[in-house]
C-alpha cells in the first residue's frame, strides 16, 4: 500500500481473518518496481486439477498483461497468476508485450508450467514498459514461500490506502466450501465488467464452465454496481480459481441447488469487496447509495442510478455535506433514460424531499442535514412509471480534494 496516503475514514477496523484454501498457494515479494520497503509482486497458485475463470476489461487499450490472461485463459488449463503493482504496462506496444513474455518464460519454467498457461495481471502507471528484469530478479525471493491472504492483499495495491479482503463458507453436500477474495483499487473506477484487480479462490468443486459463468453473473451485480470516478481502467481484471478439493459433488450445471448456493455466496463476496473499494475511493469521506424504483426497466433504472452517481455536482454536494436534492433531480434528467417529471420523488436518508415532480411543501431538512453528516449517505430516486419494474442500486463515493490531490501528483 501507499504508505504516503492516510486511511480512508471509512475503512474496516482490520483485515478480515481469511482461512487457507486447500489446493491454492499465495506468494509475495519486492521488486521495487515503483514501492520501496513493500511487497509489489503476488503470486497465486493452484493445484493441478484446478480450473479458473475471468473476466477484463473491454477498454480499447488494454494491457498486455489483459492481453495475456485472455489468451491463458482461452487454454482451459490456467491455474497461476502473476501479479505486479506500481505499473500497469499498458499502452506499451510491443516492447510491453515482450516484457511480459520474457518474465513469464522464466516463471513457467520455475513452476514447471506451459508459459502459455500463465495469466497476468498488472497494476499502476499507463505508458511506461515494465523492465522484466526486476521481476525475473525477485523469482527466486518470491517463491521461498508462502504468503498469506492479507500479505497477497497488501503487495497488490497502489494508491490503496486499505487492503481489502472477504470470506465466506457455505455447505454443499454436506460439506463445508469456502470462498476467499481480495481487491485493489481506489481510483479509475467505473468498471465496464469488473474492477481494477480481484482474484477469488475456492476449494469449491466446479466445472470451468460453471465458474465462468457464475463469475460473470456475480460481477453483474457486484463490481457493475460501482463507481468512483466514471473511469475505466486499461487493466480490470477479476480472477477466479477452484481447487476442486471441499469434496462437494461437482457443480456443473447451473440448474441445480448447489449452483445458486455458490452463485448467492459469490454475488455476497464480490459486493462485499465492490464495496470496499468505493469506500477506499480516492479522497473519500462519504459512501453514497444509490437506489431507484420503478423505472421502465432495469436498463433503465442502472443510467439513472449511475447518471447521478457519477455527477461532480451530486458528488461535491455531499463532499460538503449540502443536501441539495436539486442537483439530483438534474442527473436523474439527463440520464437519457425514460422519465415522467412529475412522477418522480425523492427522499435522503428515508425523507422524502420531492414527489410529482416539485419539493414536499414545508418538508423538515433538519434530519436531511444531519444525514448529510454521516459517512453513508442514502438516495432514493422513485421514477413512478407504471408498471415500472426497473430497480438498481449503485454505490459510489463523495468527490473532494484529496481526489484531485492524490491524482494530480500520481507520477511523482
Amino acid at each position: 500500500m501507499s504508505s504516503q496516503l492516510p486511511r480512508s475514514p471509512l475503512a474496516p477496523a482490520q483485515f478480515p481473518a481469511l482461512p487457507e484454501i486447500d489446493g491454492i498457494s499465495l506468494y509475495v515479494t519486492s521488486a521495487q518496481i515503483k514501492y520501496q520497503g513493500r511487497d509489489d509482486v503476488m503470486l497465486m497458485l493452484a493445484e493441478q486439477g484446478a480450473v479458473s475463470a475471468g473476466m477484463f476489461t473491454k477498454s480499447k487499450t488494454a494491457s498486455a498483461a489483459v492481453d495475456t490472461s485472455r489468451a491463458a485463459l482461452a487454454t482451459g488449463a490456467s491455474r497461476a497468476i502473476i501479479s505486479n503493482s506500481g505499473n500497469s504496462n499498458a499502452f506499451t506496444g510491443r516492447k510491453g508485450a515482450a516484457s511480459v513474455a520474457s518474465y513469464c518464460a522464466v516463471l513457467a519454467d520455475r513452476l514447471d508450467l506451459p508459459a502459455e498457461q500463465l495469466m497476468v495481471a498488472s497494476t499502476g502507471v499507463i505508458g511506461e514498459v515494465l523492465d522484466a528484469r526486476l521481476m525475473i530478479d525477485a523469482f527466486d525471493a518470491l517463491l521461498e514461500g508462502q504468503a498469506s491472504w492479507h500479505q497477497a492483499a497488501q503487495a497488490i495495491c497502489t494508491t490503496d490506502t486499505f487492503a481489502k479482503g472477504a470470506t465466506c463458507q457455505i455447505e454443499l453436500d454436506g460439506v463445508q466450501v469456502t470462498l476467499n477474495g481480495i481487491a485493489k483499487g481506489s481510483g479509475m473506477i467505473a468498471p465496464d465488467m469488473a474492477t481494477m484487480l480481484c482474484y477469488v479462490g475456492t476449494d469449491a468443486a466446479i466445472s470451468q464452465s460453471c465458474l465462468q459463468q457464475l463469475l460473470t453473473r456475480a460481477i453483474d451485480k457486484s463490481f457493475h454496481c460501482i463507481t468512483v470516478d466514471s473511469d475505466t481502467s486499461t487493466s480490470d481484471s477479476v480472477y477466479a480459481m477452484a481447487s476442486q478439493k471441499a469434496g462437494n459433488h461437482p457443480i456443473d450445471s447451473l440448474d441445480t441447488d448447489s449452483a445458486r448456493t455458490f452463485e448467492a455466496a459469490l454475488t455476497e463476496l464480490l459486493t462485499e469487496l465492490a464495496i470496499q473499494v468505493v469506500k477506499d475511493g480516492e479522497g473519500a469521506t462519504k459512501l453514497i447509495k444509490i437506489s431507484v424504483s420503478h423505472a421502465a426497466d432495469e436498463q433503465d433504472a442502472r443510467a439513472i442510478a449511475l447518471s447521478v452517481a457519477n455527477s461532480p455536482l451530486v458528488k461535491t454536494a455531499i463532499a460538503g455535506e449540502d443536501a441539495n436534492w436539486g442537483r439530483i433531480v438534474m442527473a436523474v434528467g439527463k440520464s437519457g433514460a425514460l422519465i415522467d417529471r412529475d412522477r418522480l420523488a425523492i427522499s435522503i436518508g428515508g425523507i422524502t424531499i420531492a414527489k410529482q415532480g416539485e419539493a414536499v411543501e414545508g418538508y423538515d431538512e433538519a434530519p436531511v442535514t444531519a444525514h448529510m453528516k454521516g459517512q453513508q449517505i442514502d438516495i432514493e430516486i422513485d421514477i413512478g412509471q407504471p408498471d415500472g419494474a426497473g430497480h438498481a442500486c449503485i454505490y459510489s463515493c463523495d468527490l473532494t480534494h484529496g481526489y484531485i490531490s492524490i491524482n494530480a501528483d500520481y507520477r511523482s
